[in-house]
């Protein structure tokens, strides 16, 4: 899964739900991969669909049946290892910490896991509530066959020249 000479990961389909549960609209998808003393996507979580099982450092597991893509753990993760994902619409919901946001509506260049870049995307979305604890979650419309692979975006050269 993960290739520790590149430091990311090559093949999520290991992470992934099954065909027919991608199909029925927002799920989420942590590419979390250190075990470390970690739980906060546990506690986000609602409906109870991410848990840890055993020990507080193995890798947290999801519930497809319970998770509806609601959101809730992106921006709670310290590792920003959690993306929710539509491949309906194709929509990704990403965390972002940097200042200043982006706009809805902000055209941006939508970037894979190891940085290169993917074509345009369009933030549809930007949520930034205070218990977020600055870290919003920003939503991009992007090609539908690149879901899985958008996890980052770059502002465009003309917007940060403003």
């Amino acid at each position: 899964m993960i290739d520790r000479k590149v430091g990311y990961i090559k093949d999520i389909t290991p992470l992934l739900p099954d065909r027919e549960r991608r199909g029925k609209g927002p799920y989420v998808v942590v590419e979390c991969l250190e075990r470390i003393p970690c739980d906060p996507c546990v506690a986000a979580c609602p409906r109870g669909a991410i848990r840890i099982e055993g020990s507080i450092v193995e890798l947290p597991k999801v519930d497809y049946n319970l998770c509806n893509g609601c959101l809730s753990c992106i921006a709670l993760c310290p590792g920003l290892a959690i993306f929710v994902v539509d491949e309906n619409e194709g929509l990704v919901s990403i965390p972002y910490e940097f200042i200043p946001r982006p706009q809805k509506g902000e055209e941006v260049i939508a970037l894979s896991r190891s940085g290169e870049p993917l074509g345009n995307a369009t933030v549809v979305r930007v949520i930034d509530p205070p218990k977020f604890n600055r870290c919003a979650v920003i939503t991009l419309k992007v090609r539908k066959e690149l879901v899985n692979e958008v996890r980052f975006f770059r502002r465009k050269e003309d917007r940060l020249s403003m």
